[in-house]
């Protein structure tokens, strides 16, 4: 892959969200290179599946050890990039590594072949492979999205191509290297640097059979559609508006933190942050003054710099976007309880901002906050909170706080999400089932329900030799 840097404009480059320097540029693949790279995964694909699982986990288990040891220079490359808060980038690095472990090990029991009850004979699902993946991921994880779709599918026995987002390229080569160094083979994971507008023609190449987008609605809505024309796989990952209801005033201190960070953790910047409070009345006023608090404290600055508590988002076309949303609340009568505004400091900033009165013909009710803004909304019973929360296009994840569980439970059957986290607020494990429901895609990354999305799931029926042959129906 070409790593040289090329004639100022290319869309493909590292731009620093915090001095807006931009740092590092490199050429999209001709259509030709493009071919290439697709027939060296097709081609990589029969040696790779022949590999055993504990064989393909032993690499990727080794590529987890290398990250470990990376862990500085990746982070720093994360904060760089994308202007991820240097600590937050690190804790990054770790899930990473632990996914990639933990497929490493794992993986090869949860596809093990699963026998099914049946007469005169055996049957099992076995667990193959389909052949090559193109993975399309966004800039606000740039290891961990990569690895929650690449680990446990390179264990299965597929081959991958990705595209990355065109702002993390730096990123996205040195994950390249890191499987290369692991002794993955050449072919079985490439990066692709490629503009969104080629990701149809790949889809549509008859050496790819499956695709998986964590992104925007707007690009999954494409993704799928050029998908199901090819009658291929795709697993869609998008936007979220989750809710966190709140339904007792029980260590509400505990719960005021949960919010904090369930909101501006990777500075909001993250599909299941909780981006809608759902609170009881008879809690409402205090909750709304501790979490003003709290996001009060939290002050912008270099990234890099471990003192600093709240980073720029990734650009500052994202922060105008955000501004516009808050704006239009605020014009159309929403309360500005903190922030609302961008300090007054070079980079993409956003004030931490706090809106109440939030109203339906307000763009914030019902579009994805993508930074450090909160809505709190004030609730009667468990019905309306219930109600509230399942107002959103989206259903991706959602979080319950109550001191009773059985209370919580109740709540969180009845939400529409994908995902649901009771007194803590939604997060991502390498052994848990990640996805969402509605406009938040469909399919799910990790697990062992992950693992098998881009599998083919293959009957095997040994019916006994000597069995009375039956009428052949269906």
């Amino acid at each position: 892959m070409d790593a040289q840097v090329t004639a100022q404009g290319s869309s493909i480059a590292t731009v620093n969200p915090y001095t807006g320097e931009r740092v590092r540029e490199f050429p999209a693949l001709s259509a030709e290179d493009v071919g290439r790279a697709i027939g060296a995964a097709h081609g990589s694909f029969p040696n790779w599946r022949g590999r055993s699982a504990a064989d393909r986990g032993a690499l990727v288990r080794r590529a987890g050890e290398l990250m470990r040891e990376r862990k500085e220079e990746l982070a720093h490359l994360l904060t760089l990039e994308v202007g991820k808060l240097i600590d937050s980038s690190r804790a990054e690095v770790d899930l990473a590594s632990d996914i990639l472990s933990y497929y490493g090990e794992h993986g090869p029991e949860l596809l093990e072949e699963q026998p099914l009850p049946v007469p005169d004979g055996t049957a099992v699902l076995v667990n193959e492979p389909l052949g090559v993946l193109l993975g399309v991921m966004p800039w606000n994880f740039p290891l961990y999205q990569v690895v929650r779709f690449a680990g446990p599918n390179l264990v299965l026995g597929n081959t991958i191509l990705l595209k990355h987002a065109s702002s993390c390229p730096q990123s996205a080569l040195a994950l390249e290297q890191l499987f290369t160094d692991a002794g993955v083979p050449a072919g079985v994971y490439t990066n692709l640097f490629v503009r969104g507008k080629d990701v149809g023609r790949i889809i549509d190449d008859s050496r790819v059979q499956g695709a998986s987008l964590t992104g925007s609605e707007r690009a999954g809505v494409s993704l799928g559609e050029i998908a199901g024309r090819n009658v291929k796989k795709s697993v869609l990952e998008l936007g979220g508006s989750d809710p966190f209801v709140v339904l007792d005033g029980h260590n509400l201190e505990r719960t005021v933190y949960a919010a904090f960070l369930g909101r501006m953790g990777n500075t909001g910047q993250c599909c299941v942050a909780a981006k809608r409070f759902i609170v009881l009345a008879d809690v409402y006023d205090a909750f709304v003054a501790g979490l003003r608090d709290r996001m009060s404290e939290v002050h912008p600055g270099d990234p890099a710099d471990p003192a600093t508590t709240l980073g720029p988002l990734s650009s500052e076309s994202a922060a105008q976007l955000l501004m516009e949303q808050v704006q239009d609340a605020v014009d159309k009568g929403a309360t500005v309880v903190l922030g609302g505004g961008r300090p007054d400091l070079p980079g993409a900033f956003v004030e931490p901002t706090l809106l109440t009165d939030v109203t339906p013909d307000m763009r914030a009710y019902r579009e994805e906050l993508f930074g450090p803004v909160a809505t709190v909304y004030r609730v009667a019973d468990e019905d309306e909170a219930v109600a509230q929360a399942n107002t959103s296009p989206y259903g991706l994840g959602g979080a319950v706080f109550a001191a009773d569980p059985e209370r919580a439970r109740g709540v969180a059957d009845r939400l529409e999400a994908g995902m649901v986290w009771i007194n803590h607020p939604t997060a991502s494990r390498p052994e848990l089932p990640f996805g969402g429901i509605k406009r938040s895609g469909y399919g799910r990354e990790l697990g062992d329900v992950g693992i098998v999305e881009f599998a083919n799931r293959k009957l095997v029926r040994y019916v006994d030799a000597d069995a009375p042959i039956k009428e052949v129906l269906g």
